[in-house]
Protein backbone atom coordinates (compact mmCIF):
# COMPACT_ATOMS: atom_id res chain seq x y z
CA UNK A 1 0.00 0.00 0.00
CA UNK A 2 1.37 3.40 -0.96
CA UNK A 3 2.25 5.78 1.88
CA UNK A 4 -0.57 8.24 1.09
CA UNK A 5 -3.15 5.47 1.01
CA UNK A 6 -1.75 3.97 4.21
CA UNK A 7 -2.04 7.34 5.98
CA UNK A 8 -5.62 7.76 4.82
CA UNK A 9 -6.53 4.30 6.10
CA UNK A 10 -4.80 5.00 9.41
CA UNK A 11 -6.80 8.21 9.86
CA UNK A 12 -10.01 6.31 9.13
CA UNK A 13 -9.09 3.51 11.54
CA UNK A 14 -8.47 6.01 14.34
CA UNK A 15 -11.63 7.96 13.56
CA UNK A 16 -13.82 4.84 13.39
CA UNK A 17 -12.73 3.64 16.82
CA UNK A 18 -13.37 7.09 18.29
CA UNK A 19 -16.75 7.53 16.60
CA UNK A 20 -18.00 4.11 17.73
CA UNK A 21 -16.72 4.79 21.22
CA UNK A 22 -18.15 8.26 21.86
CA UNK A 23 -20.02 9.47 18.79
CA UNK A 24 -19.16 11.66 15.82
CA UNK A 25 -19.72 15.01 17.48
CA UNK A 26 -17.36 14.22 20.34
CA UNK A 27 -14.62 13.08 17.97
CA UNK A 28 -12.33 15.95 17.00
CA UNK A 29 -9.96 16.34 14.11
CA UNK A 30 -7.31 17.38 16.64
CA UNK A 31 -7.40 14.06 18.50
CA UNK A 32 -7.32 12.10 15.25
CA UNK A 33 -4.23 13.89 13.94
CA UNK A 34 -2.53 13.68 17.34
CA UNK A 35 -2.91 9.90 17.41
CA UNK A 36 -1.94 9.60 13.74
CA UNK A 37 1.06 11.84 14.39
CA UNK A 38 0.49 14.05 11.36
CA UNK A 39 -0.17 17.77 10.90
CA UNK A 40 -3.59 19.34 10.43
CA UNK A 41 -2.66 20.14 6.84
CA UNK A 42 -1.85 16.45 6.42
CA UNK A 43 -5.38 15.59 7.55
CA UNK A 44 -6.94 18.10 5.16
CA UNK A 45 -4.88 16.67 2.32
CA UNK A 46 -6.95 13.50 2.67
CA UNK A 47 -10.30 14.93 3.86
CA UNK A 48 -11.50 18.46 3.24
CA UNK A 49 -13.72 18.37 6.35
CA UNK A 50 -15.37 16.04 8.87
CA UNK A 51 -18.30 15.32 6.56
CA UNK A 52 -15.94 14.02 3.90
CA UNK A 53 -14.34 11.83 6.56
CA UNK A 54 -17.82 10.63 7.57
CA UNK A 55 -18.62 9.69 3.96
CA UNK A 56 -15.36 7.78 3.58
CA UNK A 57 -15.87 5.93 6.87
CA UNK A 58 -19.41 4.95 5.97
CA UNK A 59 -18.52 3.78 2.46
CA UNK A 60 -15.66 1.66 3.78
CA UNK A 61 -17.84 0.26 6.57
CA UNK A 62 -20.59 -0.73 4.12
CA UNK A 63 -18.15 -2.43 1.76
CA UNK A 64 -16.72 -4.44 4.65
CA UNK A 65 -20.18 -5.29 5.98
CA UNK A 66 -21.41 -6.42 2.55
CA UNK A 67 -18.35 -8.62 2.11
CA UNK A 68 -18.80 -10.24 5.52
CA UNK A 69 -22.52 -10.91 5.02
CA UNK A 70 -22.00 -12.19 1.46
CA UNK A 71 -19.31 -14.60 2.62
CA UNK A 72 -21.35 -15.76 5.61
CA UNK A 73 -24.61 -16.45 3.78
CA UNK A 74 -22.84 -17.82 0.68
CA UNK A 75 -21.15 -20.32 2.97
CA UNK A 76 -24.53 -21.20 4.47
CA UNK A 77 -25.97 -21.75 0.98
CA UNK A 78 -23.11 -24.12 0.19
CA UNK A 79 -24.00 -26.15 3.28
CA UNK A 80 -27.70 -26.52 2.39
CA UNK A 81 -29.64 -26.09 -0.88
CA UNK A 82 -32.94 -25.36 0.84
CA UNK A 83 -33.44 -21.56 1.22
CA UNK A 84 -34.96 -21.74 4.72
CA UNK A 85 -32.38 -24.11 6.14
CA UNK A 86 -29.56 -22.18 4.46
CA UNK A 87 -30.81 -18.97 6.09
CA UNK A 88 -31.10 -20.64 9.50
CA UNK A 89 -27.53 -21.86 9.11
CA UNK A 90 -26.49 -18.34 8.14
CA UNK A 91 -28.06 -16.90 11.28
CA UNK A 92 -26.28 -19.52 13.38
CA UNK A 93 -22.97 -18.60 11.72
CA UNK A 94 -23.68 -14.91 12.34
CA UNK A 95 -24.42 -15.60 16.00
CA UNK A 96 -21.18 -17.57 16.37
CA UNK A 97 -19.21 -14.80 14.63
CA UNK A 98 -20.62 -12.19 17.04
CA UNK A 99 -19.96 -14.43 20.05
CA UNK A 100 -16.33 -14.92 18.98
CA UNK A 101 -15.55 -11.19 19.10
CA UNK A 102 -13.36 -10.88 22.23
CA UNK A 103 -14.93 -7.69 23.56
CA UNK A 104 -18.27 -7.87 21.82
CA UNK A 105 -19.34 -6.10 18.65
CA UNK A 106 -17.68 -2.66 18.44
CA UNK A 107 -20.86 -1.02 17.17
CA UNK A 108 -22.47 0.10 13.94
CA UNK A 109 -21.57 3.28 12.10
CA UNK A 110 -24.99 3.37 10.44
CA UNK A 111 -26.75 3.48 13.82
CA UNK A 112 -24.20 5.95 15.21
CA UNK A 113 -24.76 8.27 12.24
CA UNK A 114 -28.54 8.04 12.70
CA UNK A 115 -28.16 9.18 16.33
CA UNK A 116 -26.10 12.17 15.16
CA UNK A 117 -27.91 12.89 11.88
CA UNK A 118 -28.06 16.67 12.36
CA UNK A 119 -24.24 16.78 12.31
CA UNK A 120 -24.02 15.52 8.73
CA UNK A 121 -24.63 17.01 5.31
CA UNK A 122 -27.25 15.71 2.88
CA UNK A 123 -24.80 13.37 1.11
CA UNK A 124 -23.88 11.56 4.33
CA UNK A 125 -27.52 11.31 5.35
CA UNK A 126 -28.43 9.80 1.98
CA UNK A 127 -25.61 7.23 2.11
CA UNK A 128 -26.78 6.27 5.58
CA UNK A 129 -30.36 5.89 4.39
CA UNK A 130 -29.21 3.73 1.49
CA UNK A 131 -27.24 1.57 3.92
CA UNK A 132 -30.38 0.78 5.89
CA UNK A 133 -32.31 0.09 2.69
CA UNK A 134 -29.58 -2.29 1.51
CA UNK A 135 -30.12 -4.48 4.57
CA UNK A 136 -33.88 -4.37 3.91
CA UNK A 137 -33.41 -5.41 0.28
CA UNK A 138 -30.93 -8.16 1.17
CA UNK A 139 -33.20 -9.89 3.67
CA UNK A 140 -36.46 -9.15 1.83
CA UNK A 141 -35.12 -11.18 -1.10
CA UNK A 142 -34.23 -14.02 1.27
CA UNK A 143 -37.68 -14.12 2.88
CA UNK A 144 -39.48 -13.98 -0.47
CA UNK A 145 -37.40 -16.95 -1.65
CA UNK A 146 -38.17 -18.88 1.54
CA UNK A 147 -41.90 -18.07 1.35
CA UNK A 148 -42.07 -19.51 -2.17
CA UNK A 149 -41.22 -22.89 -0.64
CA UNK A 150 -42.55 -22.47 2.91
CA UNK A 151 -45.69 -20.33 3.21
CA UNK A 152 -45.50 -18.50 6.56
CA UNK A 153 -47.78 -19.63 9.38
CA UNK A 154 -48.69 -16.03 10.17
CA UNK A 155 -49.70 -13.05 8.04
CA UNK A 156 -46.48 -11.05 7.98
CA UNK A 157 -45.18 -8.21 5.86
CA UNK A 158 -41.86 -9.44 4.47
CA UNK A 159 -40.44 -5.92 4.27
CA UNK A 160 -41.17 -5.45 7.98
CA UNK A 161 -39.68 -8.88 8.64
CA UNK A 162 -36.54 -7.86 6.75
CA UNK A 163 -36.33 -4.70 8.88
CA UNK A 164 -36.65 -6.91 11.95
CA UNK A 165 -33.24 -8.41 11.17
CA UNK A 166 -31.65 -4.95 11.36
CA UNK A 167 -33.64 -4.12 14.48
CA UNK A 168 -32.52 -7.29 16.25
CA UNK A 169 -28.85 -6.82 15.36
CA UNK A 170 -28.72 -3.10 16.18
CA UNK A 171 -30.79 -3.55 19.33
CA UNK A 172 -28.61 -6.48 20.36
CA UNK A 173 -25.50 -4.32 20.04
CA UNK A 174 -27.05 -1.59 22.20
CA UNK A 175 -28.30 -4.10 24.78
CA UNK A 176 -24.98 -5.95 25.01
CA UNK A 177 -23.17 -2.65 25.60
CA UNK A 178 -25.74 -1.45 28.13
CA UNK A 179 -25.46 -4.56 30.32
CA UNK A 180 -21.77 -5.15 29.44
CA UNK A 181 -22.53 -8.70 28.31
CA UNK A 182 -21.22 -9.35 24.76
CA UNK A 183 -23.14 -12.65 24.59
CA UNK A 184 -26.47 -10.79 24.46
CA UNK A 185 -26.05 -9.94 20.77
CA UNK A 186 -25.39 -13.56 19.81
CA UNK A 187 -28.35 -14.67 21.91
CA UNK A 188 -30.67 -12.17 20.23
CA UNK A 189 -29.67 -13.44 16.79
CA UNK A 190 -30.48 -16.97 17.93
CA UNK A 191 -33.87 -15.78 19.19
CA UNK A 192 -34.51 -14.32 15.74
CA UNK A 193 -33.52 -17.70 14.28
CA UNK A 194 -36.07 -19.45 16.49
CA UNK A 195 -38.81 -17.07 15.35
CA UNK A 196 -37.96 -17.64 11.68
CA UNK A 197 -38.16 -21.40 12.23
CA UNK A 198 -41.57 -21.10 13.91
CA UNK A 199 -42.82 -18.77 11.19
CA UNK A 200 -41.86 -20.88 8.18
CA UNK A 201 -41.48 -24.52 9.20
CA UNK A 202 -44.67 -26.60 8.94
CA UNK A 203 -46.20 -27.61 12.28
CA UNK A 204 -45.39 -31.23 13.10
CA UNK A 205 -48.44 -33.18 14.29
Amino acid sequence: MRKGRATREKLMDIAEVAVLSKGFGATSIEEIIAEAEITKSGFFYHFKDKNELARALLQRYLETEDRILDNLFDRASELHDDPLHAFLIGLKLMSEMMADLPSGHPGCLVATYCYNERLFDRDVQEINREAVLRWRARFLAVFEEIAAVYPPSDDVDFEALADMVSTIVEGGIVMSKAVREPKVLAEQIMMLRSYIKLLFLPVQN
